[in-house]
């Protein structure tokens, strides 16, 4: 079972802007809206754009390189909801913002 991993202080993010982590050797990126903290797959699934580099309005984020928009609570695909990529839990504790991965499962 894994457990929460910091990716660094409150005052480390910038409003709107996101940041690329590695944890639990996957890419994750995290975003800050106001007070709230959320993170995604880092990786954009069309073609592996980092999405942490995209450019977010409200909570969507669209990739850099084809404009793909993913909701950065959820993780939904903003243009075929019925796919997602993975979200995680985050947290601030003491100051710090603190995010839950699970290791990617081996495919059988």
């Amino acid at each position: 079972m894994s457990e929460y991993q910091a990716v660094g202080k409150v005052e480390d993010f910038d409003e709107g802007v996101g940041r690329a982590f590695a944890v639990n050797e996957r890419m994750v990126a995290v975003f800050r809206r106001g007070d709230q903290f959320f993170a995604i797959d880092d990786i954009c699934p069309h073609m592996g754009a980092s999405l942490a580099e995209g450019h977010l309005e409200a909570e969507t984020v669209s990739c850099p390189w084809h404009a793909w928009r993913f909701c950065i609570r959820d993780g939904t695909w903003e243009d075929n909801p019925r796919i997602k990529i993975d979200s995680f839990p985050v947290r601030v504790e003491n100051g710090e913002v603190q995010v839950l991965v699970e290791p990617r499962q081996p495919k059988v």
